[in-house]
C-alpha cells in the first residue's frame, strides 16, 4: 500500500469514527465498534509507510 493510499484509508476511518461517535442517538454499539476497528486497522499498517533512511547512511554503514 502506498503512503497516499494509507493516508486516504486513515482519513476515511477517522471521518467515519467522528460521524458515528458524534451521533449518539442514531448510532448503535455495533456502529461504534466497527468504526473503532477501522481506526485500529488503518493505524496498524502505518509503520510500513515509514520513511526509509537516506541512502548515504546505508552506504556508509555497508562500507564500514
Amino acid at each position: 500500500m502506498t503512503p497516499e493510499e494509507q493516508i486516504t484509508k486513515m482519513k476515511k476511518a477517522i471521518t467515519q469514527a467522528i460521524k458515528v461517535m458524534g451521533d449518539r442517538f442514531g448510532s448503535t454499539e455495533k456502529d461504534v465498534e466497527k468504526a473503532i476497528d477501522e481506526l485500529k486497522a488503518s493505524v496498524q499498517t502505518a509503520p510500513a509507510a515509514a520513511p526509509q533512511p537516506p541512502q548515504s547512511t546505508v552506504a556508509a554503514t555497508a562500507s564500514a
